[in-house]
């Protein structure tokens, strides 16, 4: 990709060089802290966990332990590569919502390092890059850019952009109501039936990533000879039968969540082909069909 000048979205959140908050109480401090939370509680006063560091404080115990972490140079790079694709993201939904009469609000990325607190619940890097309707935002452990190529052999810097896209495709499907209305069927679905509501969430979501590339070429004309192939490879690698054949020996049809490699590079080829919004509905055709 040809991102040389291109702005960097300001809606990111870095934590990975802040250090995680630690309580370091001791056992008396712990147990001061337990007899004043049960007090309050008992009188119905809530407190959250700033509040407990405060009361800590206040009785001199130590509540916070900071780390510090120093960025690397291949770090930096990923971060001005996030903040550039994330921007175009910006750009080209902000035109997409306006053709439809919407207006797109923007998510924020948060970047992270091992593990991170979102409103969706904590999680590890392990799970990789994700989305959070409950907070509106994108989580990613840009050391994911590193395993994208050498674990599961997805290199170049498209295969990189798709995986942001995608998780910005959830956002998409947020702010149309499709991911909500998604989540309160699954509620009330069995576990095979969940997912495959996940699968056909996943896939919309490949769909409008192919919807980003395709107006990323045709606003700023920075796509290269071999870049499209570069995503739809990366959705070949990380299919759910694939990955599952790799890790396991063997492919279990009903636990895929995701879809198989053939769904995924056909939707992303589909959003890539076309650009047209109308085209990515999952939800109409049977699931054998996908």
């Amino acid at each position: 990709m040809k991102l040389e000048g291109r702005r960097q979205s300001t809606n990111v959140e870095d934590r990975r060089g802040k250090g995680g908050k630690i309580l370091g109480l001791g056992i008396g401090g712990a147990l001061i802290i337990g007899i004043l939370t049960f007090a309050l509680n008992k009188f119905g006063i809530n407190v959250d966990e700033s509040q407990l560091q405060q009361v800590g404080q206040n009785f001199g115990i130590n509540t916070e332990q900071t780390s510090e972490y120093t960025l690397t140079a291949k770090e930096k790079e990923f971060e001005v590569f996030a903040k550039q694709i994330l921007a175009s993201t910006e750009d080209v939904w902000k035109a997409q919502f306006k053709k439809m009469g919407k207006t797109y609000k923007n998510p924020t990325m948060v970047l992270f390092k091992g593990s991170v607190q979102s409103g969706c619940g904590s999680a590890t890097s392990a799970v990789g890059p994700f989305y959070c309707s409950a907070d509106e935002k994108l989580y990613l452990d840009l050391d994911f850019f590193d395993e994208l190529s050498t674990k599961f052999g997805a290199k170049g810097d498209f295969a990189c952009a798709y995986v942001i896209a995608h998780e910005v495709g959830h956002h998409v499907q947020h702010l149309l109501g499709t991911l909500d209305n998604a989540h309160a069927k699954m509620a009330q679905q069995n576990e095979t039936e969940k997912n495959k509501t996940s699968v056909r969430i996943e896939l919309q979501a490949d769909y409008y990533s192919g919807i980003w590339g395709y107006y990323e070429k045709e606003m700023f004309g920075s796509i290269e000879a071999g870049d499209f192939e570069e995503a739809i490879n990366a959705a070949q690698k990380i299919g759910d039968d694939y990955l599952q054949k790799r890790s396991r020996g063997e492919v279990t049809p009903e636990n895929f969540t995701h879809g198989t490699s053939a769904q995924r590079m056909k939707w992303l080829k589909k959003g890539l082909s076309t650009g047209d919004m109308k085209g990515g509905d999952t939800w109409s055709c049977s699931y054998n069909a996908l």
